[in-house]
């Protein structure tokens, strides 16, 4: 087995090339969410090549491991690590958003292999995420259910109801990771509708908190291996991110929630994250 040092290094090194496409797709498309797909992309990748239990040559797996990308807005995170796993060829990225596209805007179930919740209006992903968990549990399959959420999404009342709906059930299958990057669509989180600290508000509701920084590998894995190896209820990991992380003229700025690079900012941006810290 590798040890954690090697894992770490392999994994940034993927997060380098998750950031590329990223960029790279929603420029082509000319639209898109550059700012959540940055800030979840070094999570996303730990779930892609390190945690997941998956087969691209079978994504249909009833044993498979489910993974929700409630906040569906950062779908160009989640189709990069699709392509780069093979479950699609990875020259489709450059039709994002086209017409008749297996990948559009928002991620549609059945429409694209690996994805298995149709989610964009927000907290509904969480929702579908809980309902999975709850029937593994009933009927007693062994997979687990991973879902990320934005910081902002957690302003929808919907995710504080499956919130309570996952520990009434003591849903121990059932990770939830908030991506949070404290901006949202309209500006700072803090601004348009103040959460407060989020471990307390979670743990009220029965759910073991983690807090993590959520761009340092090291931590993201030592979390997901905790969530994984507890088994009194749900456990969600709260990931301290930075909005369009890699890309110092982008980063934490309401700017960039939502379009794409000119070619000159682009050129900047590819070089930036070619030489990004881990």
């Amino acid at each position: 087995m590798e040890s954690l040092e090697k894992r770490v290094q392999t994994l940034n090194d993927l997060a380098k090339e998750v950031r590329f496409h990223i960029l790279s797709m929603i420029h082509t498309a000319g639209s898109g969410h550059p700012g959540g797909s940055l800030s979840s992309a070094d999570i996303m990748t730990a779930l892609y090549f390190d945690v997941l239990s998956i087969d691209p040559k079978n994504p249909l797996n009833p044993e498979r491991d489910r993974f929700i990308l409630s906040k569906g807005h950062a779908c160009p995170a989640w189709y990069t690590c699709l392509a780069m796993r093979g479950f699609f060829p990875i020259e489709e990225l450059l039709t994002l958003r086209r017409a008749n596209s297996r990948i559009q805007g928002h991620p549609v179930a059945g429409k694209c292999p690996g994805i298995d919740a149709t989610t964009g209006s927000l907290g509904v992903g969480f929702g579908q995420a809980v309902g999975m968990a709850l029937e593994a549990k009933m009927t007693g399959k062994k997979y687990r259910v991973y879902t990320i959420l934005g910081d902002g999404e957690l302003n929808e009342g919907i995710i504080w109801e499956s919130c309570n709906t996952a520990a009434k059930f003591k849903l121990h299958n059932l990770t939830a990771i908030v991506d949070n990057n404290k901006l949202q669509n309209d500006g700072f989180g803090r601004d348009i509708m103040p959460m407060g600290p989020l471990a307390p508000r979670f743990e009220a509701m029965g759910w073991k908190t983690l807090e993590i920084n959520g761009h340092k590998m090291e931590e993201i894995l030592k979390a997901l291996d905790e969530a994984k190896n507890y088994t009194a209820g749900p456990l969600v990991i709260i990931a301290d991110t930075i909005k369009v992380r890699g890309v110092s003229f982008m980063e934490n700025s309401p700017d960039w929630h939502g379009k794409a690079t000119t070619d000159e900012e682009l050129a900047r941006a590819m070089a930036e994250i070619k030489g990004a810290r881990p």
